[in-house]
C-alpha cells in the first residue's frame, strides 16, 4: 500500500518544493492539495465538521502551481489534488492546465475531485442549479475526459455542450490523469462507483471501514465495474497506528493519505516531525 500526505497549502505550510523534496526522500508516494478558488465572506453553509471555518481555508494557494514547484524539485513523487473543485473553473482552460503539469511532470498526475460543501462558493463561480452539482461534475468529468483523449472534442450534455474544439497538448497518461471522487454520502457514492477511477473517503467518516468498502464494491458491481478498476485512497488522520495501515492494506486499499490534523493548521514547525514518524512505518506497509 501507497503512503502518501496531504496539506492545505498555505503560505504557513512548508513550500511545495521543500515538502515534496521531503517526502520523495522519505518513500512517500504522492502529495495532495486541496482546492479553494475563494470563500464568500457571506456565507450561511455550515463548516461540515461543525463550529466555525478554520482561517487557513482563506488563505489556500493554487493547486495546480503548487505542484508544478513540486514537480519541478522531484522525480518520482505523484502530484494529486485532494481535492479540487473542477466545477468552478472553465472547463476548457482547466483541462489545459492539468494536461499542462501531466506533461511537465512526466505523468505523475492524479486528481481527486468532489462537489464542494460550500453553496455561496459554488453559485459565485457556477451558473447550474447547485442541488445538481453531482450531475454537473459527471458531465464536467466526462466532458474533460473528451478534451484529453479526441483530437477534436465535442461533448454535448444537459449542463456541459460544446461543439468541436481543439484543446491541446493532451496529458501525456492516455486518456488523462486518473479522478478519484471525495465523497461520503449515499448520491456521491454512487457516483464513484459508476464513473470514478477512483475513491477518495476519510476513514473518520466511514464507520465500520470494512463494511463500507465491502459496501462501495458492491456498488461497483452494481454499475457494471470491477471492484479492482476502482483504486480506493483512504484519507487518514495524524495517526501512526501501523496495525490500522496494514489492515486497510489487506482490505485492498491501494494508498493511505496523510493529512495534517486540524489542530497542526497553524503550527507548520510540527509537519516535518509527523513526516518522519510515518516515513518509519513505510517499509512495514511494504512487507
Amino acid at each position: 500500500m501507497h503512503l502518501a500526505f496531504s496539506s492545505m497549502n498555505t503560505l504557513n505550510d512548508p513550500p511545495p518544493n521543500e515538502l515534496a523534496t521531503a517526502l520523495e526522500q522519505r518513500g512517500f508516494e504522492s502529495l495532495w492539495y486541496g482546492e479553494h478558488s475563494h470563500i464568500p465572506c457571506a456565507r450561511t453553509t455550515p463548516y461540515p465538521a461543525g463550529g466555525e471555518m478554520p482561517a487557513p481555508y482563506r488563505t489556500m494557494m493554487d493547486p495546480y502551481v503548487s505542484l508544478m514547484a513540486a514537480a519541478a524539485a522531484t522525480t518520482t513523487l505523484r502530484l494529486g489534488t485532494g481535492i479540487a473543485l473542477l466545477m468552478e473553473r472553465d472547463v476548457f482552460s482547466q483541462a489545459k492546465t492539468i494536461a499542462t503539469l501531466d506533461r511537465l511532470s512526466n505523468g505523475r498526475v492524479l486528481i481527486g475531485t468532489g462537489v464542494g460543501w460550500n453553496e455561496e462558493e459554488f453559485v459565485n463561480v457556477n451558473p447550474h442549479p447547485f442541488n445538481k452539482r453531482y450531475a454537473v461534475l459527471r458531465e464536467t468529468v466526462e466532458a474533460t475526459r473528451v478534451l484529453w483523449s479526441e483530437e477534436s472534442a465535442e461533448y454535448h450534455g444537459k449542463y456541459i455542450d460544446f461543439d468541436p474544439v481543439w484543446v491541446d497538448p493532451k496529458p501525456l497518461q492516455p486518456g488523462g490523469p486518473p479522478i478519484f471522487m471525495g465523497a461520503m454520502g449515499p448520491l456521491g457514492k454512487q457516483h464513484a462507483a459508476s464513473w470514478a477511477d477512483g475513491w477518495y473517503p476519510v476513514d473518520v467518516a466511514m464507520g465500520d471501514v470494512p463494511t463500507a468498502l465491502k459496501e462501495f464494491a458492491e456498488l461497483v458491481k452494481a454499475a457494471g465495474r470491477q471492484p479492482e478498476d476502482v483504486e480506493i485512497n483512504i484519507q487518514i488522520m495524524d495517526t501512526a497506528d501501523l496495525d490500522k495501515l496494514k489492515t486497510y492494506r489487506d482490505l485492498g486499499v491501494q494508498r493511505a493519505t496523510v493529512g495534517v490534523a486540524m489542530d497542526m493548521w497553524d503550527k507548520p514547525e510540527q509537519v516535518m516531525p509527523m513526516i518522519d514518524r510515518f516515513a518509519k512505518i513505510i517499509p512495514e506497509l511494504n512487507e
